[in-house]
């Protein structure tokens, strides 16, 4: 059963419980709580699907893709913006597919714990590459990003042995992320 979220971070710790993630999960893990993005905008459709970002994550993000297209680089959005109750939908689908919930918090993060949640996180991939894959890693499109997306603004939120104890992500970038983690953005 879905919580309607019409004020997230009140209802969160009844979202929280009725997924199974512990009370203290959050404050144990040093994480972070994110209010959602209010002001967002359109950056990117593909098929039915809009991606949104914060205005100004999304020139950000329309001038690194630029950037990166003239190099040869075809960079592709996987995800965007996501509500604390499409993290928690996300949650309930690996928990209803039978997978352990220290394994999904591995590679999601708690819902009001996302970076998507600020509409200044993307998921990033190029065509016909998997989406959220590490094989991202042996891409020229990562090894673009790692030269070039911090001159954008982007930084890779998740390398190996990140303090948040998520699982290695490659494709996951972050606007102003010290920003973020400092409440500033």
């Amino acid at each position: 059963m879905a919580l309607p979220l019409s004020n997230p971070q009140t209802q969160l710790p009844d979202l929280l419980h009725q997924l199974g993630i512990p009370a203290g999960e959050i404050a144990r893990r040093g994480l972070r709580l994110f209010n959602e993005a209010q002001d967002l905008v359109v950056v990117e459709t593909r098929a039915t699907r809009g991606f949104l970002l914060q205005p100004r994550a999304a020139q950000a993000w329309r001038e690194m893709q630029a950037a990166a297209a003239e190099d040869g680089i075809v960079l592709e959005l996987v995800s965007a913006f996501r509500s604390i109750e499409r993290q928690a939908e996300l949650i309930r689908r690996k928990l209803d597919n039978g997978l352990a919930l220290a394994d999904i918090l591995s590679v999601l993060a708690i819902p009001g714990t996302s970076e998507h949640h600020t509409g200044c996180a993307i998921d990033v991939t190029t065509p016909g590459g998997p989406p959220a894959d590490e094989s991202f890693e042996d891409t020229t499109a990562f090894a673009w990003l790692n030269a070039h997306a911090a001159q954008h603004g982007y930084t890779l939120s998740f390398p190996r042995g990140n303090p948040e104890g998520y699982l290695y992500e490659p494709w996951h970038w972050c606007f102003e992320r010290e920003r973020l983690l400092a409440g500033m953005a």
